[in-house]
């Protein structure tokens, strides 16, 4: 049992404490994209839509937005009335998912908290959601026992994550070329949550399971604006790219540009990204 469920009535940026040591690397790379993280959740708005319309939120409810970003998902369900709590690795991310939510007048609490090790009661939330956001958690098994747990009985989770064959899985193979040798053995890779086969693992002790494709369309004026969006505001590309040289740099850069042009249209670019919706009753 955990305690600290927080308020609806506050933004809580609190101090990143909570992080275990083996997830202090990743936080800081996700939030090094700060404020600018805001224009990723807008490249997948149609995505977190389709999320939280298979939630459902009603009024009154007490659902946690895990893995928040800047927010975007958070103010969506807020604004179905629900208590909303956003948490999140990235200080510099919540504080900017504070700033906007009391911009907009919505109640949302949030918090710097790690998916693994939630600070939140047993059964603490009539609902869960996260939008490409648990599946890079570093430890997927921890972190589904922890979305289990703070779901109450009856409860209900939904969850998008990008497919091991789509477009942003290609994305990341762009990127692979340019980053070190991961360590033997390899980490699980995030997109194995984009397999049904593996979420019912992970998840289908604790809870009844549906799923539903989906495909997002990213949508940039040119290749060139995806690559400004992408090494600016997403943390992986971002941190990604300030490790390399500038002549590799480059290199990455026009590969990037190269990747996104394959989707141009007349109008600028179009990616289509498929991915999965979940949704689980909490047994």
């Amino acid at each position: 049992m955990r305690s600290g469920t927080g308020s609806g009535s506050e933004s809580i940026t609190g101090e990143s404490g909570g992080i275990q040591p083996h997830n202090v690397r990743p936080a800081g790379i996700w939030n090094s994209g700060g404020s600018r993280y805001d224009e990723i959740s807008r490249g997948i708005a149609d995505s977190i839509a389709h999320c939280v319309l298979r939630l459902a939120p009603r009024p009154g409810e007490r659902i946690l937005d895990l893995a928040t970003g800047t927010g975007w998902t958070s103010r969506l369900v807020a604004r179905h009335g629900a208590q909303v709590v956003g948490v999140d690795l990235g200080a510099d991310l919540i504080a900017f998912a504070a700033e906007q939510a009391r911009a907009e007048n919505l109640d949302i609490a949030y918090r710097v908290a790690d998916a693994e090790s939630l600070p939140f009661d047993d059964g603490a939330f009539d609902a869960v959601i996260s939008t490409c956001g648990v599946m890079f958690a570093s430890r997927p098994e921890a972190a589904a026992v922890e979305l289990a747990r703070v779901c109450r009985p009856g409860g209900r989770i939904a969850l998008t994550t990008w497919t091991p064959d789509g477009a942003v899985f290609e994305m990341f193979r762009v990127m692979k070329a340019y980053m070190p040798p991961p360590p033997t053995p390899a980490p699980p890779s995030p997109f194995e949550w984009g397999r049904t086969e593996r979420i019912t693992e992970l998840l289908g002790r604790d809870f009844d399971l549906a799923f539903e494709k989906g495909v997002s369309f990213y949508r940039e004026a040119s290749p060139e604006a995806a690559w400004e969006t992408f090494s600016t505001g997403y943390g992986p590309m971002k941190a990604l790219a300030a490790s390399l040289d500038e002549n590799r740099r480059a290199e990455l850069q026009r590969d990037v540009i190269a990747f996104h042009a394959q989707f141009t249209t007349p109008l600028g670019i179009c990616v289509p990204r498929d991915y999965w919706v979940t949704r689980g009753l909490r047994r």
